[in-house]
């Protein structure tokens, strides 16, 4: 892994486990291997099998539970809340004995502690989350994973000065986390051997590869500080190549889902589904390309006392998640988006009142007379369709940039999510890409929109703030308030990568930033320059009316057995692989006594869900009904 030879490394371990299945370390070092590489699921199947294998070898697992916590934080945190709880809970059971030093037992107890303040952090209970940090520092000031903690959830809250202090309390016990952790806030070393040493520390080999990819890019951000504007470019791109190696970005199909999604959410669509979705314009969208401005944006709007910032939300995201659950549950063989015109008009409204109330309930502590709520997740500017679709009166603020000035931010940024919707980021060409991808929806988005969202360069707002302000609240429908124009003087948290920026005042040195690097700007200019070819789309279909499932289980549930056939045979009609609707005509049929033609309809279905066992009795019973005893017993026994 140190020479960047990763699959090697994984094959090496995987071997060596084939010789010794139950070495706890083996399995460790493939669970650090595979989390570096963004392979969540897989760092948690491993290390849960690490876990079992401590526990039946008699070996403390707390430290486990904690790596396990920490996996899930950003991904899946009812996950990593469990795990802390049960790191806690066997940390409390925890005695000095022969086995254990006192000092091991208080290394374990400020592990778990920890692991339930990042817990409480990432899901915004700040209050909870220091109280912990500050218990496990009081009993031990020098514990760098409770200082590091403690040191970014002040940042998130617009504590500088106290983040700042903490990061420097770091830098005297790991100078390279504290350097890092300080350039991150603004707090650049000026020394040139300061800056030696933080590359030299930056280019030790580890299990990330050859260099530290984010030490690194923070170096390029102190490099640009003492405006050496080549070598930080330089840094940055050797950085980003690094990080490329671990990511499983796919660039084309990105460009190819973006396709998908015009499709599924053009003019059409909107004018058969008349009436849709939920008539509340509660629901606020900034959206734009990552480091466009939408930070800013919502800090300015989150001053007005009728409008709430809930910064970067999941809530579209999960939706979207949720509807692949649902497809794949009914066996429709289709997903996101293909999957939108088969949803009534009942279900849109059932999701859209869910996502009000999930808003809702976030801005009850803060303001709960709030009349707007703001998701600013930057990448919803793909999801418009779909916010339009369930919330036909949301207002929408699109956020334009210089989008050379984009491209650079995002190149000099190192983000969590570098494995998820972030790939792009590491790729100059790449970048280039999505703004073409970016602009191309805009454009679409405009088009099916006509005249519903607005669109606010960041350019203006830093030039003048109380207009671009004043055109935004019109827009919303929420009157004039000066209050917003001291928006870096609002304490709200704040958890992206400009989480230093919306505490200042407005500025306009992040402007025609790329004048500094424009001789490295081929790249860029290609990837945005390129003509966009997807491949032709020819599996997407179009339902001429939604429900065709549901109304026909309905009429079946009536005993109307004609109006379910008529159903059904409807949307296979549209979708002959669409396993639910197979299997119901199956039931259709079988109640009109034609078993024989209801057993192929059985067996496909079950072929395509075979997870489905109410599915598995009634093909059971269909065989026996038709003497077909051998292959009945077979099924069934396979079933148990």
């Amino acid at each position: 892994a140190g020479q960047n030879q990763h699959s090697q490394a994984e094959d090496t371990l995987r071997n060596a486990l084939k010789q010794t299945p139950t070495n706890i370390l083996l399995y460790s070092e493939l669970a650090e291997l595979s989390l570096m590489q963004g392979r969540t699921q897989q760092t948690v199947q491993l290390l849960r099998r690490t876990i079992k294998l401590a526990d039946n070898q008699e070996m403390p697992s707390i430290g486990l539970w904690v790596r396990l916590a920490q996996a899930c934080l950003h991904n899946l945190p009812e996950q990593a809340k469990k795990a802390a709880d049960k790191a806690a809970e066997l940390a409390d059971k925890l005695d000095v004995d022969s086995d254990m030093s006192a000092m091991q037992v208080r290394q374990f107890k400020w592990q778990a502690t920890n692991a339930l303040a990042q817990v409480a952090s990432q899901g915004q209970d700040f209050v909870l989350a220091e109280d912990l940090f500050n218990q496990v520092l009081r009993d031990n000031p020098y514990f760098l994973p409770a200082l590091q903690g403690l040191g970014q959830q002040q940042m998130q809250r617009g504590n500088i000065d106290q983040a700042v202090a903490l990061f420097e309390q770091i830098k005297q016990i790991d100078p390279a986390k504290g350097y890092s952790s300080l350039i991150n806030a603004r707090q650049f070393p000026e020394d040139e051997e300061t800056l030696k040493r933080i590359e030299k520390a930056a280019r030790q080999p580890s299990m990330e590869g050859s260099v530290r990819a984010s030490l690194l890019l923070q170096l390029a951000v102190a490099r640009e500080k003492t405006k050496d504007y080549d070598e930080a470019y330089t840094l940055a791109s050797e950085a980003n190549n690094a990080s490329k190696q671990l990511l499983t970005y796919d660039p084309q199909q990105h460009r190819q889902q973006c396709a998908r999604n015009r499709f599924a959410f053009g003019k059409a669509l909107f004018e058969h589904r008349k009436g849709y979705g939920l008539a509340t314009s509660v629901p606020v969208f900034v959206v734009g390309m990552p480091r466009s401005g939408t930070t800013l944006v919502e800090q300015i709007l989150a001053s007005h006392s009728d409008i709430f910032g809930a910064g970067e939300l999941g809530i579209i995201p999960s939706r979207i998640q949720g509807l692949n659950r649902w497809e794949r549950h009914v066996g429709s063989g289709r997903q996101y988006p293909d999957c939108v015109d088969d949803l009534t008009l009942d279900v849109t409204q059932g999701i859209a009142k869910g996502m009000l109330n999930e808003l809702q309930e976030l801005a009850a502590d803060d303001k709960p007379k709030a009349k707007h709520i703001v998701d600013k997740l930057p990448h919803n500017f793909e999801n418009i369709g779909m916010i339009k679709f369930f919330f036909p009166q949301a207002r929408i603020i699109s956020v334009r940039r210089d989008p050379r000035d984009i491209a650079l931010s995002n190149y000099f940024t190192d983000y969590q999510a570098k494995h998820g919707g972030m790939g792009f980021a590491y790729d100059m060409t790449w970048i280039g890409e999505q703004l073409a991808d970016h602009n191309l929806y805009m454009h679409h988005w405009d088009q099916v929109f006509s005249d519903e969202i607005l669109t606010v360069n960041y350019e203006d707002v830093v030039a003048d703030t109380e207009g671009a302000a004043r055109r935004m609240l019109a827009y919303i429908g929420v009157p004039w308030q000066s209050e917003v124009l001291a928006f870096n003087e609002h304490e709200r948290a704040v958890k992206t990568a400009s989480v230093w920026q919306v505490r200042q005042p407005i500025y306009a040195t992040s402007t025609a930033k790329w004048r500094r690097y424009q001789t490295h700007l081929a790249p860029l200019i290609k990837g945005t320059n390129a003509k966009i070819n997807p491949d032709p789309i020819t599996d997407m279909l179009s339902l001429p009316q939604a429900g065709f499932l549901t109304d026909g289980v309905a009429l079946f549930k009536e005993n109307d057995l004609d109006g379910a056939e008529l159903h059904f045979k409807k949307m296979l009609h549209h979708n002959p692989e669409h396993a639910a609707c197979q299997y119901m005509l199956g039931l259709v049929y079988c109640r009109k006594g034609h078993v024989n033609e209801a057993l192929p309809l059985f067996e496909h279905a079950l072929d395509v869900c075979p997870w489905k066992k109410d599915w598995r009795v009634s093909l059971v019973k269909a065989y026996e009904e038709m003497g077909m005893y051998d292959k009945a017993q077979k099924l069934g026994t396979k079933g148990d």
